[in-house]
């Protein structure tokens, strides 16, 4: 044999023992990553053939996905199916031949009974011969206040989202998108037909697909000056909510010819170009809050975002979130717009909850999380949820402070929100009206609302955004009555 026949004989030698080694760690160690894998058809067959899928329900009950007997000549033996259809899709994704989303796909092992932490019980149910089933996941979401926000955006009829969470424990109790989809369009065995579905649902200008609540980001509007007045309270421990801050009717705005204008050109205040804290923020003085924006300096508003939780690119609840930015400014100008929510601010919906649940849990912001439990089919518990901090937002003193500044913007007659103080009955709600350019002359302002409730006691936090919704006082603020009235009553409030 000569010299290159040998090396080529080597060569195939090797790669062959290589294939061999390769093969064996792919079905002896990585089998459960294979099964995974998002478009392994395989595996969805296998699952829905032997194993009953988990449901997904409510932290009250109400059963939003579920798995039945596939009718007619199906190969396949269970088919998926979706009670709620639309108003839930946010939540629990879809469940496919190719793929799955949201809850589906976060808790896929558990529901289609292949994780570890089943093995003893499907031991059992062999043994016992009970046929097999999946776990069921029960997330937090209230199904009252799921029903609120997602008929309050269905009559709106402008594409939005709503967010509600327990300030206290991070619980997820609303998560609406509008436009959505009805997942149960996607949960069928027929692979051409469901391409076809799916190519039409992708190139929908309404984009029905995108989960706006977690993965749309907008221009947060004045609902930012959350951020910058505690940036303030913060750096100047000695200003109060009383202490007279600069308030010009305009604002002409460092090493620029632009002049900055209150909305409407409204004075703030008494015009006299001081105004209190408190009043100032009621009002929601543009002018105001692009000087302490210069004052306190982009990189104070880009730390005090972070603790609130922007700028993190890693949350998950655990359904992948996206990141919510805040940008330091190359310039004063740019960071007194940004101190006003515009420049290059963006947020999600759950953002906006986000801000007022660390201010209604005395500047504690907890981690929001979407699952309570998990259940395997004799009702013992494998997982369960464990509140967590995600960040010590601002101390127990700025949060006081704060908490009193919102309460101002609803229940005081300046307040942007003034209009909304009695649509509650016994419930006070302190917020923020936010109204955000959106940079095209042609389309609305984007609409945004943060809010807590009781304020005395919060036991709800909520975010909305309306797309081209305009002023947040007159298209997100009632939304998020709406949400907090419904869950209110859920919990024997009212």
């Amino acid at each position: 044999m000569n010299r290159a026949l040998r090396r080529i004989s080597i060569a195939v030698l090797v790669m062959f023992v290589l294939l061999l080694v390769n093969v064996n760690y792919l079905q002896g160690f990585d089998t459960a990553s294979l099964a995974s894998k998002p478009g392994n058809s395989r595996a969805f067959y296998a699952a829905q053939n032997q194993y009953q899928r988990g449901s997904i329900v409510t932290s009250d009950g109400k059963v939003i996905a579920a798995s039945r007997l596939s009718s007619g000549n199906d190969s396949i033996k269970y088919q998926r199916y979706y009670p709620s259809g639309p108003e839930y899709a946010p939540v629990t994704g879809y469940y496919t031949i190719f793929g799955a989303t949201g809850i589906e796909a976060a808790k896929n092992s558990l529901l289609s009974g292949n994780d570890s932490s089943l093995d003893v019980r499907k031991i059992i149910d062999l043994i016992t011969g009970k046929t097999t089933k999946g776990a069921t996941v029960q997330v937090t979401v209230n199904s009252k206040a799921q029903d609120a926000a997602w008929n309050a955006l269905k009559a709106l009829g402008k594409p939005g989202a709503v967010v509600a969470l327990n300030p206290k424990t991070g619980a997820v109790l609303a998560l609406a998108s509008y436009p959505s989809f009805d997942p149960n369009v996607l949960a069928i065995h027929d692979g051409a037909k469901l391409n076809k579905i799916d190519n039409k649902l992708l190139k929908d200008p309404a984009q029905p697909l995108l989960n706006r609540a977690l993965q749309g980001t907008y221009p947060p509007g004045s609902t930012f000056k959350i951020v910058t007045s505690s940036a303030l309270l913060t750096k100047s421990p000695s200003t109060t909510i009383n202490t007279n801050v600069a308030s010009p009717t305009t604002l002409t705005l460092p090493q620029t010819q632009h002049i900055l204008h209150n909305d409407q050109g409204e004075a703030c205040g008494d015009g006299s170009g001081q105004a209190p804290l408190i009043t100032a923020f009621a009002q929601s003085c543009d002018t105001t809050f692009a000087k302490i924006g210069i004052q306190v300096g982009a990189n104070a508003l880009n730390d005090m975002a972070g603790q609130f939780g922007m700028n993190d690119a890693d949350l998950t609840i655990p359904l992948p979130v996206a990141k919510s930015n805040y940008v330091i400014p190359a310039s004063q100008a740019l960071t007194a717009f940004s101190a006003i929510g515009q420049f290059s601010d963006t947020v999600t919906p759950l953002q906006e909850a986000m801000f007022a649940a660390a201010v209604a849990n005395g500047g504690s912001l907890m981690k929001p999380d979407l699952v309570q439990q998990v259940t395997a089919s004799d009702l013992s518990t494998v997982q369960g949820m464990s509140p967590s901090v995600l960040s010590q937002s601002i101390s127990s003193s700025v949060s006081d402070s704060m908490k009193q500044m919102m309460l101002a913007v609803v229940q005081q007659p300046e307040g942007t929100a003034y209009a909304f103080r009695q649509d509650v009955t016994g419930v006070e709600i302190a917020g923020k009206t936010g109204t955000a350019e959106t940079g095209t002359v042609t389309s609305l302002n984007d609409a945004a609302f943060t809010c807590f409730a009781p304020f005395a006691n919060p036991n709800i936090a909520v975010g909305v955004i309306i797309q081209g919704g305009g002023y947040g006082a007159s298209a997100a603020a009632p939304i998020a009555v709406q949400v907090i009235k419904a869950y209110q009553r859920a919990v024997g409030n009212q």
